[in-house]
């Protein structure tokens, strides 16, 4: 009986593992996208990321921006069970996701035919997930091993021999920050070119708990029946080359760009890893330490737990895991309406089938990412500016790919807000936009004759202020 409960808690904990790429890749940078969504038609210092070889018909000379978002979601999971023994189970988990305030810097010079922008920023994930209470492919096994032994199976009557209670927090964070360059050239006077660089940095942590004690005066000799711990942080660094081409003829603006795969491979640096179960600990990183990673988990295939020997591998110090960024290709229409009206229609492709995820979960994907973008801003003044945006984000998502503690749901964002010309050299920008998820449902067998049925929603809102200065 406990060596299949903590079978299902390691589990619970090891899902905690989120991959990086096209699912999480954040394309909001600057306010301006914020406010209008659609940006690959820029020309203003956004540029610096969203259309790199569009600073050509930007301004001259050195410009800079500085920007600060706030977001704030909820991540939860609704499940409701038919089957299970003596008592049925509906319950919802939130994920409370939580990120500080979010910054961004951009700078960018022209000299004649010649630019040169940067761009740091968070450029994937960045923030972290707590469960309070665990996930339910952890829960709801175990509730229904409890719901079973509560009970004796000939009498039906209450049995006191098997109480205990347990105690369950999952947390995973991850950040990948970039740093990218890019330096353009207009070739002709109608088009310009871009070629640059991007430096990504990936930070994430894991923590998990899982214990089970028995209750105080019930008949146990043993009151740790059950406990893991999991403190594990993984860091890791990779490259993508950036290329961006523009056409612009009066009032139309074609703009292209495309960003490759980028690797990256990250390395455990593991404080806690023990399993212990009916009052035996083991301290595996200790261990693993001391006679190498393959030696402990024959070790362990020789234990009480050797069957949690295989899901316990990714946890242990100095192993490495991909977590690969996608191949981003978008492309966007711009076009001036008059001298106050602009719009601009875009297109992104994430290569999520291409960028390899931790245990190849990629391939559990039917397709990569399709982003589809609409934005219109309008010149109430010299002084004020007005804009609204929507974007449609359309995962390849399947059954296999959706996890307790990482999933994503298809989504439609609207965007809207202003900017301020204070004087010809500063602007400032603010801007809100709210995601609003499809939910997701996966029927699930956690236990043989129980039915599950997992509902998947999110929230997310986001809110921003910047400063554009102009030399």
């Amino acid at each position: 009986m406990m060596r299949k409960i903590a079978m299902m808690a390691f589990a619970a904990v090891v899902c905690g593992k989120a991959s990086a790429g096209g699912l999480m890749t954040n394309t909001n940078y600057h306010i301006a996208f914020d406010r209008m969504m659609a940006r690959g038609a820029s020309f203003d210092i956004d540029a610096a990321y969203s259309n790199p070889a569009g600073l050509s018909w930007g301004h001259d000379g050195l410009q800079f921006s500085l920007d600060f978002q706030k977001p704030w979601q909820n991540r939860d999971i609704t499940v409701s069970t038919e089957g299970v023994p003596y008592k049925e189970f509906n319950m919802k988990y939130e994920g409370k996701a939580s990120a500080p305030i979010v910054p961004a810097l951009f700078a960018a010079y022209k000299k004649n035919k010649f630019n040169v922008s940067y761009m740091l920023g968070i450029v994937g994930s960045g923030g972290s997930v707590k469960y309070d209470n665990g996930v339910p492919m952890f829960t709801i096994p175990v509730v229904g091993m409890l719901s079973q032994s509560q009970f004796d199976p000939v009498t039906m009557e209450q049995s006191s021999r098997m109480k205990y209670q347990l105690d369950t927090k999952l947390e995973g964070k991850q950040y990948i920050f970039g740093s990218q360059i890019n330096f353009g050239y207009q070739f002709t006077e109608n088009f310009a070119a871009a070629v640059g660089i991007r430096a990504n940095y990936y930070d994430g942590s894991y923590k998990g708990n899982v214990t089970a004690t028995s209750i105080e005066g019930q008949p146990f000799p043993i009151t740790n029946l059950l406990d893991l711990q999991l403190d594990c942080k993984q860091k890791g660094w990779g490259f993508a080359p950036i290329i961006s081409l523009d056409y612009h003829k009066g009032p139309l603006t074609l703009a292209a760009k495309y960003e490759f795969r980028t690797k990256l491979e990250t390395e455990n640096d593991t404080k806690t890893l023990s399993i212990g179960s009916m009052g035996k600990v083991t301290d595996v990183n200790a261990l693993s330490k001391q006679v190498g990673n393959e030696a402990t988990m024959a070790a362990l295939s020789q234990t009480s737990m050797g069957a949690m020997a295989g899901k316990i591998g990714g946890y242990l110090d100095g192993v490495k895991t991909r977590y690969d960024m996608p191949a981003l290709f978008t492309f966007a229409v711009g076009y001036d309406f008059s001298e106050k009206l602009r719009g601009t229609l875009e297109y992104h492709f994430f290569d999520d089938k291409n960028a390899k995820m931790a245990n190849d979960r990629q391939e559990t994907l039917n397709r990569g990412t399709f982003e589809y973008q609409a934005g219109v801003e309008y010149d109430i003044n010299e002084k004020f500016t007005v804009s609204l945006g929507a974007q449609r984000t359309d995962y390849g998502l399947s059954d296999d790919y959706q996890q307790n503690t990482s999933f994503a749901c298809d989504s439609w964002s609207v965007g809207f807000g202003g900017a301020v010309n204070l004087n010809e050299h500063i602007r400032i920008n603010a801007g809100y936009f709210i995601t609003l998820y499809e939910d997701y449902k996966k029927n699930t067998q956690y236990l043989p004759s129980i039915n599950t049925t997992e509902t998947y929603s999110r929230t997310n809102n986001v809110i921003g202020i910047g400063i554009d200065y102009k030399f």
